[in-house]
């Protein structure tokens, strides 16, 4: 079979690595008139506009699928690292706490679930979404039944997406309807990991809610699994409210801290991830960091239930991997640019902005590496996927008028992610085909 060639032509930015808090410009490369030459769905060469286009043979030029997006920034397709998708129905539900959220909120939509209906015409939405949104890769929250994991995964793999999924563990402390068992759990994600990990570009995760939801012998069934498999993720919640991690205290007394639960049962190593992250110390983000997880950050959903701010900056400084994530409830929505503005005003809290040339990193490299996806996405190196977003610089009479006063690209860079959203998203291409819009 022959190869397929796609070239796109725009505003090309993508990461190296971390700029760090000194925004170091080895961490990025920008091509104001630049191009992807995409064969086969992978990333072939990334760079000047003149310099690529000499280096396609003349036939392969002519006959690769041509985009123009002269003029548009085009960036790795964004990352989302922490979403539930069965609560897209409950985003903008009146707040309140978090605890009282989940029993108010989260639990009565979750367990609507139990019909594979719901469960498909929600996975089918919340796809279209992130696609429309400029998302092409998130670790996903389903709920407790099995179904629910088979729904998005089916939706994902129709777009070709590279996802990460997995059915929610929890045999305590919540709805009968909704309660697993420690062997239930155990046996239904066993079936769902040699049902869909690592069938085409998706990949399963272990999801026990978190800890005050799983019983010890569900933590420990969840970690005798996890580690029967080097290639499986895992993710859950950790510190994002302070009543929650007194009720953990009262539910673990024999363990040191909410980490130490975790870590007990072999739940905190390389490919894990935990939603939030709050009220850490220091000595728990080193061990974190030295354990290989990671942290996803989640602004609006923290901002949205009044749990606290993140603190990127100290994460960071301590080695931590971190990605960006809409969290789905709790948070206000899919957008991760929306999400990104959110961050910055996070950092502000702790009194260390978040620059744009860093904060675009986290939205694309930075969330791949959170999630031990580097290998594949996040940049634009040569064999990657070629998953990529296009955002329209002006695409708002405000941002347009905000362009016309800015002189550097940092400048455009900080002005979109603050007043930018979904409307600036011309395309999202997945694998090199335009996925979304139309």
């Amino acid at each position: 079979m022959s190869d397929t060639h796609v070239l796109i032509r725009g505003q090309i930015l993508h990461y190296l690595n971390d700029p760090g808090p000194a925004d170091d410009p080895s961490a990025w490369e920008f091509f104001d008139d630049g191009a992807l030459w995409i064969t086969n769905g992978h990333i072939r060469a990334a760079g000047p506009w003149a310099a690529i286009r000499a280096n396609m043979p003349p036939a392969i030029r002519d006959a690769a699928t041509f985009h123009d997006h002269r003029g548009k920034l085009v960036l790795p397709g964004l990352v989302d690292t922490h979403i539930h998708y069965p609560q897209a129905g409950v985003i903008g539900s009146y707040g309140r706490q978090l605890l009282d959220w989940l029993n108010d909120y989260t639990f009565p939509a979750e367990a609507r679930f139990a019909d594979y209906a719901v469960a498909e015409k929600t996975a089918t939405f919340v796809v279209d979404r992130l696609l429309a949104h400029g998302t092409t890769t998130a670790s996903v929250f389903a709920t407790v039944h099995a179904h629910s994991v088979d729904a998005f995964f089916r939706a994902a793999e129709a777009k070709k997406l590279r996802m990460l999924c997995g059915k929610v563990l929890m045999d305590r402390h919540c709805p009968d309807t909704l309660s697993d068992t420690a062997e239930s759990g155990r046996a239904d994600s066993q079936a769902l990991i040699e049902r869909w990990h690592g069938k085409g570009r998706l990949g399963y995760t272990l999801t026990p809610r978190f800890a005050p939801t799983s019983t010890r012998e569900q933590l420990q069934a969840t970690g005798e699994l996890f580690a029967s498999r080097p290639d499986l993720h895992l993710q859950t919640h950790l510190a994002e409210n302070r009543a929650e991690i007194d009720w953990v205290r009262q539910l673990f007394p024999e363990r040191s801290s909410y980490l130490d639960v975790y870590a007990h049962y072999g739940l905190l190593a390389p490919r894990t991830i935990y939603g939030h992250c709050i009220h850490l110390s220091d000595a728990e983000r080193h061990e974190m960091t030295a354990s290989g997880a990671a942290a996803a950050f989640c602004p609006t959903s923290n901002f949205f239930l009044g749990s606290g701010a993140f603190d990127y900056a100290a994460s960071t400084a301590a080695g931590l991997r971190v990605g960006l994530a809409t969290d789905v409830g709790g948070g206000t929505g899919f957008s991760l640019i929306r999400t990104l503005g959110q961050a910055y005003e996070a950092s502000q809290i702790h009194g260390t902005p978040l620059s744009a040339m860093r904060g675009w990193y986290l939205a694309t490299l930075g969330g791949a590496r959170a999630l031990y996806l580097d290998d594949h996405i996040g940049n634009f190196q040569p064999g990657h996927e070629a998953d990529f977003t296009v955002l329209d610089w002006t695409a708002t009479p405000e941002l347009a008028w905000r362009m016309d006063n800015t002189h550097s690209l940092a400048e455009r860079l900080f002005a979109l992610m603050i007043l930018g959203d979904e409307r600036c998203v011309v395309a999202t291409h997945v694998m090199g085909e335009r996925a979304s819009p139309g």
